[in-house]
């Protein structure tokens, strides 16, 4: 595959320098009205020495995402010769910054214990109802996969039943199961939250985790379901079925001691059409049970079909692996609590070609968060002083396959939950050159929020909230699982409204990454990246997290929030 070479321009450069002594000098100024407001929370406006603001740069940032997205490391999918030399590169790299082993075994390596299950048969879905049969091909009409650690996995004359969202949140007063058995079935469901008016239920615009996949297989589980199968809607999901069609390929899971079995046998997607169609061969209307299904008086709708399909697997079982350094803090009291920056290091490997390209080299995602981190964690070593508390640089597996090494984190943590401070996430930097705004998504859910906007406002940045709230992206990167433990958790997209550019410019940007480069072989390093407004971010995340890491006491959850629970549980059981 050729490869693309970015060259700065001398303007590109000039802009990145401009931008370094903005936030420079700004960072220095304690008389910002925005920093003082916040000041009990973000760390007084504490100040980042020039050093560190001088150690991140738009070089150094590219040298690491040409070696991250490179052929050389065919995708960086898990349990691949990819893992292994993107493992090598970041302990060699978290090693020549003199930064301590971030495993307390002394160790730069978390093990992540992982399946790796791909389907081996080309199966066919078939619906059938009295002496009618419909056959539907696998990967254009239907995607589907198990994640039992065993050989084969079936759905053998499965009643299909629709249960609209598949929701129950008694908070909302929403049952969409209503009591009935559905043990042994193949639920068909919508994705996403209910479109309601009433914005009192569930979160308006907003996707809850309600709406999300994973919580949709979850039901499956508690419900004992044999099957699940979503219908996918390219605007309800946040991304074309194209994306859906790579999880024929292989996939992970963590592995549970009952081997996964408690799961259901089945979990996958049909397209629209062919959900459709489906509802007809039931002698019911698609649209008017979806329309049925946003009221909370909705029950579930046995279909009258059954489904059959059986999975053949090839398993793997895998040592896969977070990696993960530290910065020990100056304070002896106070550094033994953490502030944790993430960002996943894996992509899709070697898979189905795509315009003659079989390698994901995913570029932007997420190779440029990773080399972000890698950034950061140099700015942190070059300060005079180390904040108070210690700071933990951890590059996660699997994200692409359900935020896999962050989730086996949060139920093994190398560090105290309790005692993490806040998570940072950075999942796929700007490209496009600086922005006179930051996306920050799940806006308003913590005083982070706080540490953001004075840096912001010092930055002459605004926040932007989600554009698309609709599709839960809070719950799509690796600070979900530090979310919900309980952990305050900040993650930012990058801003759309770049300087010196048309309006709407960034926007336009990013609807062509996820229609053309999103999850494909196509997410390569482009001829017109511009990195400075990826280094602008950075400098922001460096500044909150160093004041965070000085504050006099821990940032909070929003009253209201649904993970401060979680938190306060874990503050009352620590002692």
């Amino acid at each position: 595959m050729q490869r693309l070479r970015l060259c700065l321009s001398q303007r590109h450069l000039a802009a990145s320098v401009a931008v370094m002594a903005l936030v420079a000098t700004a960072a220095c100024t304690k008389g910002d009205r925005n920093a003082e407001s916040a000041g009990s929370v973000a760390g007084d406006s504490e100040t980042v020495d020039a050093a560190a603001l001088a150690a991140l740069g738009t070089a150094t940032l590219m040298r690491h995402v040409r070696v991250l997205a490179a052929d050389s490391l065919l995708g960086r999918q898990p349990g691949t010769v990819g893992e292994e030399r993107t493992a090598a590169y970041l302990e060699q790299e978290f090693k020549a910054l003199g930064l301590a082993p971030g495993n307390p075994d002394g160790s730069y390596v978390q093990r992540v214990p992982l399946v790796g299950i791909t389907v081996t048969n080309s199966p066919s879905l078939t619906f059938t109802r009295g002496d009618r049969t419909r056959t539907l091909r696998w990967r254009d009409d239907f995607v589907a996969w198990t994640k039992h650690v065993k050989p084969v996995a079936a759905l053998e004359n499965s009643e299909l039943v629709f249960v609209g969202y598949g929701t129950e949140a008694p908070e909302f007063q929403w049952d969409d199961f209503k009591g009935v058995d559905v043990v042994g079935k193949t639920l068909v469901m919508l994705v996403n939250d209910p479109p309601l008016a009433d914005t009192s239920r569930f979160g308006g615009q907003r996707m809850t985790y309600y709406g999300r996949w994973t919580y949709k297989y979850e039901q499956a589980i508690k419900h004992k379901a044999a099957g699940v199968l979503l219908v996918h809607e390219t605007e309800a999901a946040g991304y074309p079925f194209s994306v859906v069609q790579g999880k024929t390929a292989e996939q992970f899971d963590l592995v549970a001691p009952d081997r996964n079995v408690s799961r259901a046998a089945v979990e996958g997607w049909l397209t629209l059409e062919q959900a459709k169609a489906l509802f007809e061969m039931a002698g019911q209307n698609f649209d008017a049970l979806k329309a049925k299904a946003v009221r909370p008086d909705f029950a579930p709708v046995p279909l009258g079909v059954t489904a059959n399909v059986t999975l053949k697997n090839a398993l793997r079982e895998v040592a896969s692996r977070n990696l993960v350094a530290k910065l020990e803090g100056s304070d002896v009291t106070q550094r033994d609590e953490v502030v944790v920056y993430t960002a996943h290091w894996d992509h899709f490997g070697v898979g189905t070609p795509v315009k003659g390209d079989s390698i994901y080299n995913g570029a932007a995602d997420n190779a440029t968060g990773t080399a972000g981190l890698l950034v950061l964690a140099k700015a942190f070593k070059a300060m005079g002083t180390p904040p108070k508390r210690s700071i933990v640089f951890l590059a996660v597996t699997a994200e692409e396959q359900g935020l896999l090494g962050a989730a086996y984190y949060a139920m093994a943590p190398l560090y105290p939950l309790a005692k993490t401070v806040a998570n940072i996430n950075m999942d796929m930097l700007s490209l496009w050159g600086p922005t006179s705004d930051l996306t920050v998504i799940g806006l308003g859910n913590s005083e982070l929020d706080d540490y953001a906007q004075a840096i912001a406002a010092q930055q002459q940045r605004t926040l932007r909230p989600d554009a698309e709230p609709e599709k839960g992206f809070y719950y799509r990167s690796d600070h979900f699982n530090f979310a919900k433990q309980g952990v305050p958790a900040f993650y930012a997209e990058p801003g759309v409204d770049v300087v010196g550019k048309p309006a709407g410019y960034g926007r336009r940007k990013r609807d062509e990454y996820t229609a053309n480069d999103y999850h494909a072989p196509q997410d390569e390093i482009k001829p017109d990246w511009d990195l400075t407004g990826a280094v602008q971010d950075l400098e922001l995340f460096l500044i909150m997290g160093y004041r965070v890491a000085n504050a006099s006491r821990f940032p909070e959850w929003r009253p209201g929030n649904e993970f401060r629970a979680a938190r306060e549980a874990m503050l009352k059981r620590t002692p």
